[in-house]
């Protein structure tokens, strides 16, 4: 059984995953998949060099991503057209991962796939259940400028081409409060690992 595991930028997925990994869970990562995509050699880097340029390359060839999101997050346009190289080669790559991670039922109970863009790129789809991670909104600007140091600007338009705080925990079948500390966050996924064994047993 798959499970689909997201979030808002700041809000703690991959900590949330791994308190569910903790629990036996095995998981792939949709932003790790992103970064397999557009490494050196890659069809997909090279698609983003020739529309950008070599000012979005990392001078030993490797992707400048804070140089492109620079670029996409104030044009819709251009955000599309890297949607449109980078996710089907994003869903291919999720598919042969899962895949494998399914075939090997004696590893793990249930699978998590853990993607910001769970909903807005399709892959729930791919999953049975839904869960999203929440945290209130001024909470993940906080928390995501304390991490990477962007700028309060480039988080907002990072938030505004995700799915609304309101919209994500409307379409999500259970959800994790991330608010407060590791020991709450850890009591809910917890319960839900028991409920999410029994599901898959069924």
């Amino acid at each position: 059984m798959i499970i689909g595991l997201t979030g808002g930028i700041g809000s703690g997925k991959s900590t949330v995953a791994r308190a569910f990994a903790a629990c036996g869970a095995a998981w792939v990562d949709a932003d790790d998949v992103a970064r397999e995509i557009v490494a050196p050699g890659e069809p997909a880097l090279a698609a983003i060099a020739r529309r950008y340029g070599s000012g979005v390359l990392q001078p030993d060839g490797t992707l400048n991503r804070a140089a492109l999101r620079e670029r996409i997050f104030t044009e819709p346009a251009e955000r599309a057209w890297l949607e449109s190289v980078t996710h089907p080669r994003v869903r291919e790559r999720l598919l042969a991962h899962l895949a494998r991670l399914e075939a090997d039922t004696a590893r793990a109970p249930y699978v998590l796939l853990v993607s910001p863009l769970l909903f807005e790129s399709g892959q729930d789809a791919l999953v049975k259940r839904c869960l999203v991670v929440d945290i209130p909104e001024t909470m993940q600007i906080e928390r995501t400028l304390s991490r990477d140091g962007s700028s309060p600007v480039q988080i907002k338009a990072i938030m505004a081409a995700q799915l609304s705080r309101r919209e994500r925990l409307s379409r999500g079948c259970d959800v994790i409060d991330n608010s407060a500390d590791d020991a709450f966050m850890r009591a809910q996924a917890g319960a839900l690992d028991a409920c999410y064994r029994i599901l898959a047993r069924a």
